[in-house]
């Protein structure tokens, strides 16, 4: 780990962690899926311009099966995420962001159900996390039960992409991968965005400034971040985001937002990212696919 590693993973630490504010922020005034169309859109475009910067627009050219599956995980990634939006409105960002911490433990469960045999240990960890998971389903800190149970949908959705992509043909280079997943998510979302009829005047600054966040430092400079770290440090340390996260989650709803912690949501919180290491440490394959948020 060289200083420069330290500085990409502080940084995929602190914007990741932070995303979970900026949907809370965004969605004030913002209709959900109406954000959520505009910022993949918006990020996929501005990271095609990217790579065909970089690499040359040949770059971007890819098979109709990848397609297809770029548009399955953008319907199932970006679909997660607009459901954050929609559940943060009634559900702290710190209980959201420890829910959705459990995805890697979902992830387990899928390889299971598919046959597959993770070592003892990670199921082991899986099993206790979601006792983590269940102290944290009943509504506290001003959450309610159809947030929750909505927040978890979104960790579902997410598993299951994450799960799927690598089991599917995608696009090689992560990048134009990304790139099709999030104009594919952006655009499969666009028709309920302009359903839900977004009154432009009624967007407060502070929510335009927490979506430009999102689009501009969540998803471009945070995935790039993530994307060199994956070639420039142990994959074990990369993963270490998974669980660090949602602690920084935690901290900005307390300092920014007011939200409170109860000792329900400190034990909920102590044995999900306790497990979550565990099975980070255990089992390489448990670990999230990069779409924060």
């Amino acid at each position: 780990m060289t200083p420069r590693a330290w500085a990409a993973l502080a940084a995929v630490y602190v914007i990741w962690g932070s995303t979970y504010l900026g949907i809370k922020v965004a969605g004030d005034t913002i209709p959900a899926f109406s954000a959520v169309s505009a910022r993949f859109i918006l990020a996929g475009a501005l990271m095609a311009a990217i790579v065909a910067w970089r690499q040359g627009r040949h770059a971007l050219r890819i098979t109709r099966r990848e397609l297809a599956c770029a548009a399955l995980i953008g319907l199932l990634l970006p679909g997660a995420n607009g459901l954050l939006f929609v559940s943060e409105r009634t559900v702290p960002t710190g209980v959201a962001s420890l829910i959705i911490a459990s995805v890697p433990l979902l992830v387990v469960l899928l390889r299971l159900a598919g046959g597959e045999r993770p070592p003892r240990l990670a199921i082991v960890g899986v099993l206790v996390g979601f006792v983590g998971v269940a102290i944290l389903f009943r509504p506290e800190g001003g959450a309610t039960w159809w947030g929750i149970a909505l927040t978890a949908v979104s960790a579902v959705a997410w598993a299951t992409g994450s799960y799927l992509s690598s089991r599917i043909p995608l696009p090689r280079d992560a990048f134009v991968a990304t790139t099709f997943e999030m104009l594919a998510g952006g655009l499969i979302f666009l028709p309920i965005g302009i359903a839900q009829r977004p009154d432009l005047g009624a967007v407060s600054g502070t929510s335009l400034l927490a979506f430009a966040y999102l689009v501009l430092i969540g998803s471009l400079i945070g995935f790039t971040a993530y994307v060199w770290l994956l070639h420039h440090a142990p994959l074990g340390t990369v993963a270490t985001y998974a669980y660090v996260n949602p602690v920084v989650a935690i901290g900005l709803g307390v300092l920014i937002l007011d939200e409170q912690i109860t000792w329900r949501i400190a034990l909920g919180a102590a044995i999900v990212l306790a497990s979550v290491a565990v099975v980070l440490r255990r089992e390489s394959d448990a670990s999230v696919e990069p779409f924060p948020e």
